[in-house]
């Protein structure tokens, strides 16, 4: 069985990603980041085993975001969503969907931003996959 383990995405200002992290994540009930300010990379532990990385690319170039991926987080109410969407937007994020039902999600509740290094994330309430 193959299971996910981590998820990694890059950065340019790993100090702005921090804040912008630290707050969505903490508005969904998640713990801060155990890596100590001023290391390279900033690691979250979303439950089930798997883990959530922010940092510079590997290669040394800068850090850009995926065209057209979109990575999605549960939230246990739509106020936990609208909190992620303001502390984003708070904290250095872009709105690329205001918290509401949405209809393209079978009526779940959801929204998006981008955080500040243009990496699109989506968190929903509600959401059946399957």
């Amino acid at each position: 069985m193959t299971s996910l383990m981590n998820v990694r995405v890059g950065t340019n200002d790993i100090d702005k990603a921090r804040a912008f992290y630290e707050a969505t994540f903490a508005a969904l009930g998640l713990p801060g980041s155990s890596a100590p300010a001023g290391y390279p990379v900033l690691l979250y532990k979303l439950g089930g085993g798997i883990n959530y990385i922010v940092g510079g690319a590997s290669d040394g170039n800068p850090a850009t975001h995926a065209n057209g991926g979109t990575i999605l987080f549960g939230a246990d109410s739509a106020e936990a969503v609208s909190a992620w969407h303001a502390a984003g937007l708070a904290n250095g994020g872009t709105c690329e969907g205001a918290p509401e039902t949405k209809p393209q999600a079978r009526g779940a509740f959801g929204a998006y931003l981008r955080d500040t290094d243009g990496n699109k994330l989506s968190v929903y309430h509600g959401l059946n996959m399957g």
